[in-house]
C-alpha cells in the first residue's frame, strides 16, 4: 500500500533531508550489527565476554533507536 505511514497514528511525512538521515542511520546500524554479531559468534572460542557483547548489542539497538526518533519526531511515545 502506497504511503502507509499516513494511516498510523504519529506518523508523518519525512523530507528529503530527513529519508537521508535515516537511510544513514539504518546503514550504521547495519553495519555495526554485522560487528557485533560477528563478535558474538566467536566469544566462547577467543575469551571475549558474552555478557558484555550482549549488553552493548541492547545498548546501541537503543541508541539507534533513539537517533531514528530524533529525526521521525514520532508524536506517539
Amino acid at each position: 500500500m502506497e504511503n502507509q505511514h499516513r494511516q498510523i497514528a504519529g506518523y508523518r511525512e519525512l523530507n528529503p533531508s530527513e529519508i537521508g538521515a535515516m537511510n544513514d542511520i539504518k546503514a550504521a546500524a547495519e553495519k555495526i550489527g554485522v560487528l557485533v554479531e560477528g563478535m558474538a559468534s566467536v566469544a566462547g572460542s577467543v575469551g571475549y565476554d558474552a555478557r558484555w557483547i550482549s549488553i552493548a548489542r541492547t545498548h546501541l539497538q537503543q541508541g539507534f533507536m533513539a537517533l531514528t526518533r530524533a529525526v521521525a519526531k514520532p508524536t506517539t511515545f
